[in-house]
C-alpha cells in the first residue's frame, strides 16, 4: 500500500486549468482516468486525510504510485480526451460497463452494389445504415420477415448471391416473393437500391406516407379491376401495420430522443436506454457497472453518454437526450453531444407529460435489470472470492492472487511446438491479454525445456519494461546467461503503433500445465532472471494434484474446493488456447506441404513418410536411399519427393538488423490466419469460452499425440 504523500505534486506545480489526469500504479499501469475543470482543485481533493475519502477512492490513491495530467483548452476537449483514454487503457478503478457491444442491430449495407439486410453486432462500419439496437436477434428477424413482403431486399450472403448468379437460379426467398432476386437480373441494381432506400425510410419512421401511397395504389388497382394486384397491396399494408404494432407510438410523431435511466445501490448500477425514433421505440439496451469509484447519478449519466455516443456521429445522436440527472457541469457535455451530431442537442430532465411517463417506464426496466443481475451475480462474486482465498491459503501466499497467468505447451509428435499464456484477473479471464508463443529453438517432445524457454521470454519482457521505466537495471539481477538475453531485453518491445507490448504487468501466481518437472523448469527460469516475488505452481491432470517448487509431495485440494475448480478452469483455458493455435499452424503446414506437388503421392503415403521420419524437416534432409526404405516408396517417387522440396524454397526468416540474429518474438493472440499483429484474444472464440465450468471429473480428451 502506497502513501499518497509520497507522490503528491508540489504546491503550485499543478495548473489551474481544464485537463485530464491519470493515476498509475507501481508497474506504470493506468488505474484511473478523470477530467476536471480545474486540475489543481480536483487533484488536491485526492491528497487529503484518507479517513475523509470515499472507501473506493482511498483504495485507488493507495494503490497508485504516481499521477500525471494533460492540459486542454476547454472542458469539452477534456471530456473527449477522457473518453479516449478510458477506451485505450481500460483503467480498473473507472466505471466499467458490461455487455456494451453484445446488442444486435438491423443493418442495411448501402455501401454494396446490391444492399443487403442483415443482423450485425460489434463496431459499426462506414456506409452501412443501422437500426436498433434490439434486445434479441430474433426480434430483428421477425421484423425483417414481415417487411420483406413489401420491400423484397436481398438478405443472402455474398457466397449464396454469387452461386445463384452463376447457376441462374434464385434462392427460396426469390421463388416465394420475399426477394426481388437481383442475382438473376429480375431487377436492376438501381431498382434494388431504391427498394433498400424505401426499407430504410420505413425503418426511420416515415410510415404514414408509404402506407397512404399503398392505399392509393390499391384503390387504383381495384378501379381498373386488377383485383389480384389490389389484394396483394392490401396484404402488404396488413404486413406493414403488423410490423408497426411491434413498436407502438409512445411520443408525438417525429420525436427523436434517447431516454436514459439509472438504478443503483452502493456497489453496482444498471443503465437502461430506450431509443425513440419517429415517436416509436426502435431499440432498447442495458448496461450493468461495478461502482469501483465514488460516483453520483450525474457521473453515471455522463459515463453512459460517453459510452453511448463516443463512436457516433450525425443522426446516430438524437436531437433530444432525456436523463434522470444532469452531469455536473452539464454545458460541456451538451456541447460535446452537439459537436457529435453536427446540430443542436437538448440534454434535460423530463418534468411532465408523456416523456416523464416514458422515463418512469425506463426506470422500472433499469430497476428490474439491476435486481436480475444481482440475483445472478451474487453467488458468483462470493464463489470467486472464496476460490482465490483457498488458493492463497493452500500455497501459503501473503495475499489472494488477483492476477494469475497460466502456461501450456502443445505439439504434434514434437512438431509445431507452441505455447499459450492466458490471464485471469479477479477470477475472470482477460482475453485481451492472452498471448501465444512459437517454440523453434529445438525439436522433440520436451515440454520441460519448452516451458523454461516460454517463462524466460515472457519475464524478460517484464524486466525490460521495468528497465525502461527506471525501476530495474541489468545489474540488479542475474538476468541473462548470455548476450542473447540482453539483446532480447533491449529490442523489439513495441507494437507497430508504438505502444508497449502488455508484458509489463506481473502476476501474483504463475500456473503451469504439468507436474513437478514443469514446475521446476518455470521456477528455474524465474530464478535465473532474479525474480523472487512471483509464486509458481503446477496442476497435473491425472489426479489434479497441485505441485509447488522444491516439494517432493503435491498439495491436495479437496475435490469440492472452489480453489481447485478455479485452477482447473485456468489450466483448461490455457490448454484450449494452445491447442487451437497448434492446430491452426499444423493445418497451414500440411496445406502448403511440398509433398502435394509430387505426382502419384496420395494422402496415405504422405502420412507414412511423415510418420517414418517423424517430421517434415527430417524428411527434407533425408537421402534417396533412406526414403526408399519406407514401405511403398520407390526410387522414382523418392527422387520426386526431394525434387519437390528443392523447388519449395523456405521463406526467409525475420532478422534483427542490429544483431544479425533470427528473431523469435512472442505472438499476441490473434484472429484468423495472421501470425503477427495484435487483437483481442476472444475474436473468433465463443464470448463465454473462459467461463464454461469444468468441474473435477469432466472428460478432457486429447486427439492423437497432441499435448
Amino acid at each position: 500500500m502506497a502513501d499518497p504523500s509520497s507522490y503528491r505534486p508540489k504546491p503550485g506545480q499543478i495548473p489551474d486549468s481544464p485537463g485530464v489526469y491519470k493515476f498509475r500504479d507501481e508497474h506504470r499501469r493506468v488505474i484511473y482516468v478523470g477530467k476536471a475543470k480545474s486540475l489543481r482543485q480536483r487533484l488536491a481533493s485526492y491528497f487529503q486525510d484518507l479517513a475523509n475519502l470515499h472507501p473506493r477512492t482511498a483504495t485507488m490513491v493507495t494503490t497508485a504510485a504516481s499521477v500525471e495530467w494533460t492540459v486542454v483548452a476547454t472542458e469539452t476537449a477534456a471530456l473527449q480526451l477522457e473518453y479516449t483514454w478510458i477506451k485505450e487503457y481500460d483503467p480498473r478503478f473507472n466505471v466499467k460497463y458490461r455487455d456494451d457491444k453484445s446488442y444486435p442491430y438491423l443493418a442495411v449495407t448501402m455501401n454494396e452494389e446490391f444492399p443487403r439486410v442483415q443482423v450485425m453486432r460489434g463496431q459499426k462500419k462506414k456506409g452501412v445504415r443501422y437500426f436498433g439496437p434490439y434486445g434479441h436477434a430474433w426480434a430483428i428477424r421477425d421484423t425483417v420477415d414481415l417487411l420483406l413482403r413489401v420491400f423484397p431486399v436481398r438478405t443472402c450472403s455474398a457466397g449464396v448471391f454469387k452461386n445463384a448468379a452463376r447457376t441462374g437460379r434464385p434462392c427460396l426467398l426469390g421463388y416465394i416473393g420475399k426477394c426481388s432476386a437481383p442475382c438473376v437480373d429480375r431487377v436492376s441494381a438501381e431498382e434494388h437500391r431504391e427498394l433498400a432506400e424505401e426499407f430504410c425510410d420505413f425503418m426511420v419512421g416515415r410510415t404514414g406516407t408509404y402506407i397512404r401511397r399503398l392505399e392509393r395504389r390499391m384503390t387504383d388497382a381495384a378501379e381498373d379491376m386488377e383485383y389480384e394486384r389490389a389484394a396483394r397491396l392490401r396484404d402488404d399494408m396488413g404486413a406493414l401495420r403488423k410490423a408497426m404494432e411491434k413498436s407502438a407510438v409512445v411520443l408525438a410523431d417525429a420525436t427523436d430522443a434517447d431516454l436514459i435511466a439509472v438504478a443503483e445501490d452502493e456497489l453496482e448500477a444498471a443503465v437502461q436506454i430506450f431509443h425513440v425514433r419517429g415517436g416509436r421505440v426502435r431499440g432498447q439496451r442495458g448496461w450493468v457497472t461495478d461502482k469501483v469509484e465514488a460516483v453520483t447519478t450525474g457521473d453515471l449519466v455522463e459515463h453512459a453518454l460517453q459510452q453511448l455516443y463516443g463512436e457516433e456521429t450525425g443522426d446516430a445522436v438524437p436531437k433530444e437526450v432525456l436523463v434522470p440527472a444532469l452531469p455536473d457541469p452539464a454545458d460541456p457535455v451538451q456541447e460535446w453531444l452537439t459537436q457529435r451530431r453536427g446540430s443542436n442537442v437538448s440534454l434535460r430532465i423530463p418534468q411532465r407529460g408523456d416523456k416523464k411517463a416514458l422515463m418512469e417506464t425506463v426506470a422500472r426496466n433499469a430497476q428490474q435489470s439491476l435486481m436480475l443481475h444481482k440475483t445472478k451475480r451474487a453467488s458468483d462474486l462470493t464463489t470467486r472470492s472464496r476460490a482465490l482465498e483457498e488458493i492463497a491459503a493452500a500455497l501459503e501466499l501473503d495475499s489472494a492472487p488477483l492476477r494469475i497467468e497460466c502456461y501450456d505447451i502443445s505439439h504434434l509428435q514434437g512438431d509445431d511446438v507452441v505455447a499459450s499464456m492466458v490471464v485471469f484477473e479477479d477470477g475472470l479471464g482477460r482475453k485481451s491479454e492472452y498471448r501465444r508463443f512459437q517454440i523453434k529453438g529445438f525439436e522433440g517432445q520436451d515440454d520441460v525445456r519448452s516451458m523454461h524457454e516460454v517463462i524466460t521470454r515472457r519475464f524478460r519482457r517484464y524486466l525490460a519494461e521495468k528497465e525502461k521505466t527506471g525501476e530495474w537495471s541489468p545489474e540488479d539481477a542475474q538476468e541473462a546467461p548470455d548476450a542473447q538475453g540482453v539483446q532480447d531485453i533491449q529490442g523489439g518491445l513495441t507494437e507497430e503503433d508504438g505502444r508497449p507490448k502488455k508484458f509489463a504487468y506481473p502476476p501474483q501466481l504463475v500456473v503451469v500445465d504439468g507436474g513437478q518437472p514443469q514446475v521446476a523448469a518455470a521456477q528455474r527460469a524465474l530464478d535465473e532472471l532474479g525474480i523472487d516475488d512471483i509464486a509458481v505452481c503446477g496442476l497435473a491432470k491425472r489426479l489434479e494434484e497441485v505441485w509447488v517448487p522444491g516439494e517432493d509431495d503435491p498439495v491436495i485440494l479437496p475435490r469440492t474446493s472452489e480453489g481447485l475448480y478455479l485452477l482447473q478452469r485456468v489450466r483448461d483455458e490455457a490448454h484450449r488456447f494452445a491447442l487451437t493455435y497448434q492446430r491452426s499452424k499444423r493445418a497451414k503446414r500440411f496445406k502448403a506441404s511440398p509433398l502435394d506437388a509430387v505426382p502419384g503421392l496420395g494422402e496415405a503415403r504422405k502420412q507414412t513418410l511423415i510418420k517414418h521420419f517423424g517430421s517434415v524437416k527430417r524428411l527434407r534432409s533425408a537421402t534417396i536411399d533412406q526414403i526408399c526404405e519406407v514401405p511403398g516408396i520407390g526410387r522414382k517417387t523418392a527422387e520426386a519427393v526431394l525434387a519437390a522440396f528443392a523447388q519449395a524454397a523456405p521463406a526467409a526468416p525475420a532478422v534483427n538488423t542490429a544483431t544479425g540474429e533470427i528473431m523469435e518474438e512472442e505472438e499476441p493472440a490473434t484472429a484468423g490466419d495472421s501470425d503477427h499483429g495484435e487483437e483481442p484474444a476472444g475474436a473468433g472464440d465463443s464470448p463465454d469460452d473462459s467461463e464454461v465450468p469444468t468441474r473435477v471429473g469432466t472428460a478432457e480428451t486429447r486427439r492423437g499425440m497432441e499435448t
